[in-house]
């Protein structure tokens, strides 16, 4: 399982095992899991009660090995909400197998979590976004699944989901619009938008054509993570609402003169932390009363 690059599926042992581990070493039962894409690590912040594990403590956990990417995995509680908070994801481009940048949902789903909320950094495309606004993802193009980089090929296991799941609704349609409620009741709605986000595998930053194809496929906005999580999330029956974070404007033009980086990222991700934090936070508490009233 640490072995990057490993073609062959986790199997239902390797999942149990490493969910077993996490039930005897912690008391806390998540049923939210907030995975904090580059630079947004203190997302955890915000809870209480703070029980945390580095990745490569866990058995069978890949390991992060990119910078921004803190590594570990914090159980709290955010008021009354058990939470589970990944500081840190996985991508392809680490050399990583789909099966092993995913493995931790399913385990957040065998440890019986209902919510997943994913952020990460993302560049925007559509020409209306600025740095720094706040995207809630209502759609997304999975780029390497249609080049066969798919988490759910190879043999499914029904104990997690059905051979051909439906995408059409990945992304929640009440989480989005409670995000929505919470943003404009933090005052935020003048840099938070709604769009449709693409995965690129990275782990270059995209050409000038590309990005030009991507505006012309209606995208709003691109990165190298998040949509392996949400589909095996979506696979496995959990609410999804998915936060990404615009910290660079893609180049659509040739005569621009500036280059993106990592550091620019990871600079904007700080400026905009403190209002994510409040967002999350906030958003946790409702989403779980949510959850509640519709049970």
């Amino acid at each position: 399982m640490h072995t990057k690059g490993s073609s062959c599926c986790c199997s239902f042992e390797d999942y149990k095992l490493t969910t077993e581990w996490l039930l005897n070493q912690t008391s806390h039962r998540p049923k939210v899991a907030v995975i904090c894409g580059s630079g947004l690590g203190l997302l955890a912040d915000g809870a209480t009660n703070k029980q945390t594990f580095r990745y490569q403590d866990i058995p069978n956990f890949p390991v992060s090995t990119v910078e921004g990417h803190e590594g570990c995995l914090v159980f709290g509680t955010i008021e009354d909400t058990p939470c589970v908070f990944m500081q840190g994801h996985f991508h392809l481009y680490e050399g990583y197998s789909l099966c092993q940048v995913t493995f931790p949902i399913r385990i957040f789903k065998l440890m019986g979590v209902e919510s997943v909320l994913v952020t990460n950094a993302s560049g925007g495309i559509c020409p209306d976004f600025k740095v720094g606004d706040i995207m809630i993802i209502k759609d997304h193009i999975n780029l390497p699944g249609f080049a066969g980089q798919h988490p759910l090929c190879g043999p499914n296991d029904e104990r997690f989901g059905i051979r051909f799941p439906c995408m059409s609704d990945a992304y929640s349609k009440d989480l989005r619009r409670l995000a929505l409620d919470v943003g404009s009741e933090l005052g935020c709605s003048d840099f938070i938008r709604e769009g449709v986000y693409c995965m690129v595998s990275g782990p270059n930053f995209e050409t000038i054509a590309e990005a030009r194809m991507l505006l012309i496929l209606g995208c709003d906005s691109v990165g190298m993570s998040a949509v392996p999580e949400v589909t095996v999330a979506k696979h496995c029956g959990l609410r999804v609402l998915g936060l990404s974070l615009i910290t660079n404007k893609v180049s659509l033009d040739y005569s621009r003169e500036e280059k993106v980086n990592h550091d620019e990222v990871l600079q904007i991700s700080k400026m905009r932390a403190e209002v994510l934090q409040k967002l999350v936070t906030t958003l946790i508490c409702r989403c779980q009363q949510q959850s509640i009233n519709t049970h």
